[in-house]
């Protein structure tokens, strides 16, 4: 250690990310990555960034005139500077802490974030050679993404097939009825309890893992949402999936996009959203034209992969019927999302109206229940109207005449008429 410097390296602070909008920082923030991985990953970034600050393991051991052993690193012809291995990460994280080389192993592993997200490159040594002698690399499409920002150009990049979703509101938000809601908390339970009654109680010899739900009902009355708040309770990821683009002309490509989704999702432990399902699950028909409509083949395999998925898959859909009742069968719930009744209808203008507007006082928010039936997307969309139509007047009052046109409005997009 040079005088001057901390006797610890723990003692000096990490960098602090939260205020970069780098992609380098975003990525960090992405894969909550601890110091460690922090360190490891630095490592493997260096030779391409800063290859001078490995030079320091050029030192030789001058009783033997030759390098350290414990820095590891190789020289090839081609680079002049250091490249690290396995064991350099090891020297760096366990020389002081021997403890710490577990931390190292974990990074190296297959089953951590940087290596499941091809960052880290752990390349195959000779035949014969330690485990750790691997060198360390960054793949080079991750070394594209941190200099430009620019997304990563892969042909299995899910953001091409899925995207992900969230929500800022929370259960008290959404306004179900109550049997509705009680068919929604059972799927909160079943991801809250999973292991325990799989595992503790044995029950994974008569049921499988996961869990399959269909969501079906007019636009705008809640399965989105739910979805996310499932996702937001239970603090898994929630990913849409955009079935017109996974599903691509041939099938080899097919399935390599679905094989390549749902390894992704099973590390991540994703909730997987298949809107507008019935166009892919739909009931089975004979195929005029295989180059116009999606395989028998395609749709088995996609099927399978839903049924083999040991997380949580919600497809949502506007019309149970059109659904294929044997595929059905294979869910573990079936949830009708109708349209929301005067009472709902009231808590949803309540709550819609809760914030910074203020209501003019010849507004009868229940009486405008009662009358109009109207779903949670549709009482957003007026409060929207309501807020910019105030915000042109400089004041924050709704008034009954803005209110009522932004009712006809949404009417009028289902070619509905109101007195």
């Amino acid at each position: 250690m040079q005088e001057g410097h901390e006797q610890n390296w723990l003692e000096i602070p990490c960098p602090d990310l939260n205020d970069s909008d780098s992609a380098y920082a975003q990525a960090i923030k992405c894969w909550d990555l601890n110091l460690y991985a922090r360190l490891g990953l630095a490592l493997a970034i260096a030779p391409h960034f800063r290859p001078e600050v490995l030079d320091v393991f050029f030192t030789k051991n001058q009783l033997y005139d030759r390098g350290f052993s414990e820095f590891g690193g190789v020289c090839i012809s081609k680079h002049s500077g250091f490249l690290p291995t396995g064991q350099t990460l090891c020297f760096l994280l366990g020389s002081v802490h021997s403890a710490l080389r577990t931390e190292a192993m974990e990074i190296l592993s297959s089953n951590h974030i940087l290596r499941k997200d091809d960052v880290l490159l752990v390349n195959e040594t000779e035949p014969g050679a330690p485990i750790l002698s691997a060198t360390l690399g960054l793949n080079n499409k991750w070394y594209q993404y941190f200099v430009s920002g620019k997304e990563i150009p892969d042909e299995t990049n899910l953001l091409f097939t899925a995207q992900k979703i969230s929500t800022p509101f929370d259960w008290n938000d959404v306004v179900l009825d109550e049997n509705i809601l009680d068919q929604v908390m059972e799927i909160n339970s079943w991801m809250q309890y999973e292991d325990t009654l799989l595992n503790d109680w044995g029950l994974s010899k008569s049921i499988k893992p996961g869990y399959r739900a269909l969501f079906y009902g007019p636009p705008g009355c809640g399965k989105t949402l739910t979805t996310t708040l499932l996702g937001k309770t239970a603090g898994r990821t929630v990913y849409k999936i955009n079935t017109l683009l996974i599903v691509s002309k041939y099938f080899s490509e097919t399935k390599k996009n679905i094989s390549a989704l749902f390894k992704k999702a099973q590390e991540r432990n994703w909730i997987l959203l298949f809107d507008e399902a019935d166009a892919l699950f739909g009931k089975r028909t004979e195929i005029p034209d295989a180059k116009d409509r999606f395989s028998n083949a395609q749709i088995t395999y996609l099927r399978q992969c839903i049924e083999d998925y040991p997380g949580l898959v919600i497809a949502s859909s506007t019309m149970k019927a059109n659904m294929d009742e044997a595929f059905l069968r294979r869910f573990q719930s079936i949830i009708h999302f109708t349209i929301p009744g005067p009472k709902q209808r009231y808590q949803l203008w309540k709550n819609a109206f809760s914030g910074t507007l203020t209501l003019d006082s010849d507004i009868d928010l229940e009486a405008i229940a009662n009358q109009y039936e109207v779903t949670g997307a549709s009482v957003i969309n007026i409060m929207r109207s309501c807020a910019l139509a105030a915000i042109q007047r400089n004041e924050k009052l709704v008034r009954k005449q803005q209110l009522l046109q932004g009712i006809r409005n949404e009417f009028a997009k289902e070619n509905k008429t109101i007195s």
